[in-house]
């Protein structure tokens, strides 16, 4: 099973999402993590976000680029957060995909899908602001808008989290 889950910043998804991979039952939790650090307080975010995360057994991978050569316990629910940070860190680090960035993460979530039972992607709602944008931001919107589309197309559930509410746009809870 493949849940994408979108919405605004602070909009609640981080939360939905971390529940709907608990509600998976007690498999093997892997929560991949694309955030890079660049300074000490985002190491002290990632600091904190894992302990909260470790008290829910999950094991914690990082992954800034190349999701496609990330290997994971077959059989795993796995939690990737976020595709922004993803698609940020493949268009414009070094080792990043650079102009291949939507195809090298597709390639990476179907790797994720052969090998894990349930895939829940978090991602994010930024192309709706009406604003007008340098064109590097404008290449960087439409890349996660073909990424989110991809995903969307074969994701099983799609969940869009407005105001802590999740609204279904595809699929439905189970049960």
């Amino acid at each position: 099973m493949m849940h994408v889950i979108t919405g605004g910043s602070g909009s609640g998804k981080s939360r939905f999402a971390e529940q709907q991979i608990l509600d998976l039952g007690p498999a093997r939790r892997i929560y991949i993590a694309t955030m890079h650090p660049y300074d000490e307080e985002s190491f002290a975010r990632i600091r904190r976000h894992r302990a909260m995360r470790a008290e829910k057994e999950f094991d914690t991978r990082e992954c800034y680029t190349g999701l496609k050569e990330l290997e994971i316990p077959s059989g795993a629910n796995v939690l990737l957060e976020c595709m922004s940070n993803l698609t940020a860190n493949e268009m414009f680090e070094e080792q990043g995909a650079g102009e291949n960035t939507v195809e090298e993460i597709l390639q990476g979530i179907h790797h994720l899908r052969q090998q894990a039972a349930n895939v829940v992607v978090v991602t994010n709602e930024i192309c709706s602001d009406g604003i007008e944008y340098d064109p590097v931001t404008v290449q960087y919107q439409k890349y996660l808008g073909q990424i989110n589309q991809a995903m969307a197309a074969m994701a099983d559930r799609v969940t869009e989290v407005v105001y802590g509410i999740p609204l279904d746009l595809k699929g439905g809870a189970v049960g």
